[in-house]
């Protein structure tokens, strides 16, 4: 799996290990030191990770399309929102003006959220989903059901 993968989205934010020093230890070859000090440590929690994509996706689909909402979804507890195809606005670098997002691919965000049950992780990451917004947005609304 690749970081921008979904299936890596839904298990990041579950990882409490130092991820710059498991990954420094792979590539040095001393990975089997890190079990000797504990081993890796993890959220037992459950997580689902929901993409939002643009119309079109895995097609054709346009871009610069304006996101919002992303304050508002940060807000709910446990939830991660990873930015996959977007860019910050050129208008606003530079300016101390809030950051505006336009859409730049055809994953555009992936919405993760924890939860004691997958119920609870599937009803807080959906709550945040509903708080973003850009034209011709879609996601998946079975996220997280063949767990239940």
């Amino acid at each position: 799996m690749r970081f921008g993968d979904p299936e890596t989205q839904a298990i990041l934010p579950r990882f409490k290990s130092d991820l710059v020093e498991v990954m420094m230890a792979t590539a040095e070859g001393t990975l089997s030191k890190i079990g000797k000090l504990g081993g890796l440590s993890w959220d037992a929690r459950a997580c689902v990770c929901v993409v939002c994509s643009s119309k079109g996706y895995p097609g054709e689909y346009e871009k610069e399309k304006v996101v919002t909402g992303l304050d508002e979804a940060a807000k709910v507890n446990d939830v991660v929102i990873f930015h996959a195809g977007t860019k910050r606005a050129p208008e606003h670098q530079g300016t101390g003006a809030p950051v505006q997002y336009l859409t730049n691919g055809g994953r555009v965000l992936g919405v993760t959220g924890l939860g004691a049950t997958i119920e609870e992780a599937i009803d807080r990451t959906y709550s945040a989903v509903e708080k973003i917004n850009f034209e011709g947005m879609h996601y998946r609304l079975d996220i997280g059901e063949k767990a239940i």
